[in-house]
């Protein structure tokens, strides 16, 4: 178990690598088949994925402000094991993994394509460095 004030911490100083000087931010930990419901509702999709971010100021029609964010991230825990085993790091790492990752979506990175991906696994690297360092 992770503590909740470690996690908070962390995400503070996530936000602060991106630059995101205000924030409302949710963090919802769920299991596969809560993520996959979510997932199929919202993004069409009909499988579990490790995380998802939800821009709560976009979705209520108000315009998005580059130094503040209004925002949910739901995680799954499920799937945070599972990666973690496959890709032999932790489940703490592969958790503020999936954090900056959601962070980093709702700042405007995709990885939909090849180049997007890049972009997104290089700035990934470059945060998770620097949070578990400090």
């Amino acid at each position: 178990m992770i503590p909740a004030k470690k996690i908070a911490a962390i995400t503070k100083r996530i936000l602060k690598q991106q630059g995101i000087a205000r924030a409302t931010l949710s963090l919802v930990f769920v299991t596969d088949h809560k993520i996959k419901k979510l997932n199929k509702r919202y993004l069409g999709h009909d499988f579990a994925t490790d995380v998802l971010a939800f821009d709560l100021n976009a979705s209520q029609g108000m315009p998005i402000k580059e130094a503040s964010l209004n925002a949910e991230i739901v995680i799954s825990t499920t799937t945070v094991c599972r990666n973690a085993k496959r890709f032999t790091t932790t489940p703490f790492k592969e958790l503020i993994l999936c954090i900056i990752h959601g962070i980093l979506h709702l700042s405007g990175y995709d990885d939909h394509g090849p180049q997007d991906v890049i972009k997104m696994r290089e700035r990934e690297g470059q945060i998770m460095g620097k949070v578990l360092t400090s």
